[in-house]
Parts: C-alpha cells; sequence; structure tokens
C-alpha cells in the first residue's frame, strides 16, 4: 500500500528536511513513521484535515541551555544542555535524560518522537519527550558528575514537574546521575514530589525499574516467537551492549531457558561458546556497574570466551538477536550475516539500532522483527507505574511491578498484531508499533482542538 501514496510521502519527508537541515537522526525516524502512517490519514480525512502529523513531527517545546561546572583540579568546563517537550496530548511530558558526547538536538529529537509513540503504546497517561547533555561521565569522579548534575539541575527545574515533564535515565544517566539531579531539584523547589524516575528504592523509586527495559525487550520477543510456536529454550542469543537493558534482557534470556552468547560495548565484543550464565553475568555486572571498566576483563577470568576488538557481535549464528547498544548499530550487511546464519527473531532493545536497509532486509526474509518503539517500551512503562506509586504514596512489591510489566509488553504486542498483520498473515511490527502508536495521540489531538 506505501508505494501508492508514495507523492504524499515524499512531499512530506521534503517539508520535514527543510525545516530541520543537518538532523539526520530525526529525519530517519519521521520517515519510518510517515511511511506508515501517511497511508493511514490519506485514508482517514479527519487526521489530513487537522495536519496531525504535521503538528506531531514539530516539538511543542525545545530547550537548549548553558552549563557550567568545575572540575576537581578547579578548571571550568562549559556543556551543551537540552530538553525537547514533543507532544502533551496525552499526559505530561515523559522521556529520558542521556549524557553522552554524542548528543546533539537531531539524536534527541529523533529520540523524543519516537518516545511519543512509545508511550502511547503503553496505554499509560504520558506524552513524550526527551533531553540530555554532551558530557561523558566516564572518567570523572563522583564530585565532578554531582557538579555536573547540579548544574544541569538548576536550568532544567524550571521547566519540568510532576504534572509537566517527567525525565528519566538514559545512556550515561543511572542511579547516582538520578539521585544528584533529585537532590538538587529538591533543593530549589523545596518540595518533594515524583518529578524523576529511575530514583533510588529507598527514596521514591519502584522496585523492577532498572529491570524493566531489558525485562520487557525480552517479554515481547517472547510473545513473537509465541506466534511461531516457538520460545527461549535452547535458542542461542545474539545481545549487544553491556549496560542495564543488555544487562537485564540477558537475565531475563536465562531464566527462559535460552543460551546468551555475546555482550558487548564500544571497545568491542565477547563471545562466550558455553554460554554466558547466570554467574558470569554477575561478573559483567561488576566490572560494567562497579569497576566502571571494559567488556574484555570478562576474558581474563573466562578464557575460553574470546574478546573481539572494534567489531559488533552480528557474525555470531544465533536464534534471537538483541540489539540493546545505540542507535544505528545494526547495518545491512550485519542483517545478512544474521539472516544467512538462521536468526528467526530481532528485537530492538535500544532506540532505533537497525538502519532502515537492515530492517528492509529482515522483511525481505519475512522475520519476526520488532522495532524499538514497541520492544523496549517496559522502561517508560514501569517509569509510569512509578510515578502512579509516587502519587499513591505507597508502593508495590517487585512481583506486582514485574506481573504489570508482562501484562502491558503482551498488550503492546496484541496493539501491533491488530494494526500489523497483512493480508498474508505477516506481521509488519513496525507498521503496527506507528499506527497503534499514532491513532491514540491523533484522536487526543483532535479532541483537544488547534493547539
Amino acid at each position: 500500500m506505501t508505494q501508492n501514496f508514495n507523492a504524499q510521502i515524499n512531499a512530506f519527508m521534503k517539508d520535514v528536511q527543510s525545516r530541520n537541515p543537518n538532523e539526520p537522526e530525526f529525519i530517519q525516524a519521521v520517515q519510518e513513521v510517515a511511511e506508515s502512517v501517511i497511508p493511514f490519514i490519506e485514508e482517514n480525512p479527519k487526521y489530513k484535515a487537522a495536519k496531525i502529523l504535521e503538528r506531531i513531527v514539530e516539538a511543542e517545546r525545545t530547550l537548549m541551555f548553558r552549563v557550567s561546572w568545575t572540575r576537581d583540579d578547579g578548571n571550568v568546563e562549559v556543556n551543551r544542555g537540552y530538553r525537547v517537550e514533543f507532544n502533551s496530548a496525552l499526559g505530561p511530558y515523559k522521556g529520558g535524560l542521556r549524557f553522552h558526547p554524542s548528543v546533539n538536538l537531531s539524536v534527541l529529537k529523533f529520540l523524543g518522537f519516537e518516545q511519543i509513540f512509545k508511550n502511547s503504546l503503553t496505554t499509560l497517561p504520558l506524552g513524550g519527550g526527551k533531553g540530555g547533555a554532551d558530557f561523558n561521565p566516564k572518567g570523572k569522579s563522583d564530585s565532578e558528575v554531582m557538579r555536573f548534575c547540579q548544574a544541569f539541575m538548576t536550568e532544567l527545574s524550571r521547566h519540568i514537574g510532576p504534572n509537566t515533564d517527567v525525565p528519566a535515565g538514559d545512556i550515561g544517566v543511572g542511579g547516582r546521575e538520578i539521585g544528584y539531579m533529585f537532590g538538587q531539584y529538591k533543593r530549589i523547589r523545596n518540595e518533594f514530589t515524583g518529578v524523576l524516575t529511575g530514583k533510588g528504592r529507598n527514596w521514591g523509586g519502584s522496585l523492577i525499574r532498572p529491570e524493566a527495559t531489558g525485562y520487557g525487550t525480552v517479554y515481547f520477543a517472547k510473545e513473537m516467537l509465541i506466534t511461531k510456536k516457538e520460545s527461549f529454550k535452547n535458542k542461542n542469543v545474539v545481545i549487544s551492549g553491556s549496560g542495564n537493558v543488555a544487562q537485564y534482557a540477558a537475565e531475563k534470556v536465562i531464566n527462559f531457558g535460552g543460551t546468551v552468547l555475546t555482550m558487548s560495548d564500544s571497545s568491542g565484543y565477547i563471545y562466550d561458546p558455553e554460554g554466558i550464565n547466570s554467574e558470569k553475568l554477575d561478573f559483567i555486572k561488576e566490572i560494567k556497574n562497579i569497576k566502571r571498566a571494559r567488556i574484555s576483563e570478562y576474558v581474563k577470568r573466562y578464557t575460553t570466551a574470546k574478546f573481539n576488538a572494534g567489531a559488533t557481535p552480528w557474525s555470531v549464528s544465533c536464534h534471537v538477536a538483541l540489539p540493546c547498544a545505540t542507535q544505528n548499530e545494526l547495518h545491512e550487511n550485519d542483517a545478512t550475516l544474521l539472516i544467512n546464519n538462521g536468526v528467526m527473531c530481532i528485537a530492538e532493545g535500544a532506540n532505533m539500532p537497525c538502519t532502515p536497509e537492515a530492517i528492509e532486509a529482515f522483511h525481505s526474509a519475512k522475520l519476526l522483527f520488532s522495532p524499538g518503539k514497541a520492544a523496549n517500551a517496559g522502561g517508560v512503562a514501569t517509569s509510569g507505574l512509578e510515578m502512579s506509586q509516587n502519587s499513591l504514596r505507597m508502593s508495590w512489591t517487585s512481583e506486582e511491578v514485574d506481573e504489570k510489566l508482562h501484562n502491558i509488553m503482551v498488550d503492546i504486542h496484541a496493539t501491533c498484531v491488530k494494526y500489523g498483520t497483512q493480508e498474508n498473515g505477516f506481521v509488519d511490527y513496525v507498521k503496527g508499533a506507528n499506527l497503534g502508536g499514532f491513532v491514540k495521540v491523533a484522536d487526543a489531538m483532535l479532541d483537544q482542538g488547534i493547539v
């Protein structure tokens, strides 16, 4: 059907590109959504007349500010901070903060745009936003990270709030950074509110929140496999990344009886032919979370494993691939390798880790492929559950939160199947996620008028 609407899609994208020059990540994200949504809009004129898609691709508010802070040696550093508040039709803006040298407006706009649809799919009352800074916490002392976080929050605090914008963590922003930012917000505003999610469990955080994105990705992949009467049991699984998402995706795969063969970081990947079991995974958590060292440390203890410097793990034969590192990490040639090696299911744990060419290859091979806006929505879903617990001044048990998370991922999968099933029975999860997320936001925007 998309081919019949190429002229409309091309005209729309030409306008978006002219208004957002030099923003390739954002353009890539919009292109994917436009290809799914524009044919639907053409057949549903109420969305076209109100220019819903044109309004969605334009952020409601974009904030950019200077962050000045002092190093331990007394030298002053200057970074750039951002918050893109994209869409509030369904609720307060919700999305992570990323601290990484690669952060720029294009990256954050792509992430914020994706967040609109991801949050909609959770069925929770959450709008879409994203933020961060081009600050690199690696190699910084705790005191330096604290001073940066305090300087960052001093400006951000005037733009966020529990009913306005509720940031969370992302790459480079874990429990330490959330704690420092929350403390500064509390000091400035003189109030204890649920303004950040990913908080410490003993001061308002939710159980299962650190695990949620990784667990949710595997729960979603499990539902995908069920459509083929398959499961994780005795399946070889290749995972990229070794941060929060990758660690807990690996943990849940192991719990489901799968064999995790790889994990990675920016220096390369480890391949363990014997499989990464729970004990080995605990060591990886120690390497990354406590020592903050490189994944290559793994092979010093487990000598049958191999470290492949400067490479990604997609050449390793597997049944399931879970890209959990960063955007555009899996290219067309990687997809070809995976297909030739027998992969049956790919679920994105990271945001947009597969290039458009890679996704096209997976679709052409009629494989199970899910985009991050569906497969990794468990993180923001559990952030929403944390917000609910903060509002109620109560906390749920791990089992209660995990059950709610599992049910949400099952429901998201059902939505993708509803909107993405083609006449031949193939489920286009990209189309399903885009349409499923779009309809709820679009209907809310229609109800709320031209704002």
